[in-house]
């Protein structure tokens, strides 16, 4: 995680629930459209391997601690 997104996260965690808010506001005005406003396309066939592989194979299910990953 880069530094600035590290600060941000460190700003919201302080900031009152009003003000989180506030921000959040910010962040939608200038990012709109939002992800609401994304067409939705049909999966295609290495979609559908992707998921099928997903659903069947045990190590996908698995999770890595955050500590254990190494930010570049």
């Amino acid at each position: 995680m880069t530094a600035v997104k590290e600060k941000i996260i460190g700003a919201v965690t302080v900031m009152t629930d009003i003000d989180a808010e506030n921000f959040w506001n910010l962040i939608v005005k200038k990012y709109d459209p939002s992800w609401n406003d994304i067409e939705e396309e049909e999966p295609d066939e290495a979609d559908l391997q992707m998921l099928e592989a997903i659903k069947n194979d045990p190590d996908c299910h698995e999770f890595t601690n955050e500590s254990d990953i190494k930010w570049d």
